[in-house]
């Protein structure tokens, strides 16, 4: 396929209230793209509006506050959007919840929480827009899975199963759909968003395991929002079928097909090495802007 053309086209962006969802909106708009915006947060996602109405005075946003675990709601929202919009250039679902615990600490219902929001409502949107995907030459599709889609760890049963299943379910629209719509898997590593503030705690997870816990995310989740919304978005102009955000992606994916049996105590091991190479990452791409910056 030519690569994506953004002028002029229409993008439903979920999870747009905050990190790469309202990181990625804002890039889109900049490029020319009008916007659906969907989030739970009403608050945040008025002022993420308020924001692209304000920098972006030719492009149209419109946003909708909906909970994606709420799969009548979430039916409701796609049906109105393709009435609205019969032709899409670009659906990005990125909206996504975590839980913290083993299994054996989490409630079927908050494991099925995760399930709901981060798979299930992907599969729903995409089935109800695909026909406004096709309706429109070059449209595209993306759908974020994580570096969890990949390597699973103790503690995140709920959620390194609804983003394998992201994986699974978006390398098999791509075969589905090759030559007609193109498609792409992103894998996020450690990225500064508020998943991990925002995230369910286990009925099961005792105070003092999820401080610890807590403590942990905060230092490896340090990539700008806008750092993974660039690489998302090159992604997209170039096609590629899959995006891998970070070294905390990348090497942990490596040591994955390398020992594709013991990756999930390799990555745990590996996390003093993982922050290192995110480190590193984080101040090279500073200094890539500030040096944007002096040519501009």
């Amino acid at each position: 396929m030519q690569r994506f053309v953004f002028t002029g086209g229409t993008a439903v962006v979920t999870g747009a209230a905050s990190g790469i969802g309202a990181a990625v909106a804002a890039g889109l708009a900049d490029r020319g793209m009008d916007l659906v915006l969907l989030d739970r947060d009403a608050d945040r996602l008025r002022d993420v509006t308020a924001a692209l109405h304000r920098d972006n005075p030719g492009r149209t946003v419109t946003s909708h506050v909906v909970d994606l675990a709420d799969g009548a709601a979430t039916l409701r929202f796609a049906e109105a959007v393709r009435v609205e919009h019969p032709r899409l250039r670009l659906l990005v679902n990125n909206a996504g919840v975590a839980l913290g615990g083993r299994f054996d600490q989490v409630t079927l219902e908050e494991y099925e929480w995760v399930i709901d929001v981060n798979f299930r409502s992907m599969v729903r949107l995409t089935h109800v827009l695909l026909p406004a995907l096709r309706a429109e030459p070059g449209s595209h599709l993306v759908n974020v899975s994580s570096i969890f889609g990949i390597v699973a760890p103790a503690g995140q049963s709920a959620y390194a199963a609804s983003k394998f299943a992201v994986r699974g379910f978006t390398e098999v629209l791509r075969r589905e759909l090759a030559g007609e719509i193109g498609v792409t898997t992103v894998h996020p590593g450690g990225i500064r968003t508020r998943i991990a503030e925002s995230a369910r705690v286990g009925a099961g997870v005792p105070a003092e395991e999820y401080e610890a816990a807590q403590q942990m995310w905060v230092k490896v989740l340090t990539i700008p929002p806008a750092v993974a919304a660039e690489a998302i978005l090159a992604g997209i102009e170039q096609r590629r079928p899959r995006v891998l955000i970070g070294w905390s992606a990348k090497a942990p994916e490596l040591l994955a097909r390398l020992l594709p049996v013991a990756h999930g105590t390799v990555y745990g091991a590996s996390q003093g090495l993982l922050k290192l190479l995110t480190d590193r990452e984080i101040r090279r791409e500073a200094g890539r802007g500030a040096a944007r910056s002096s040519v501009s």
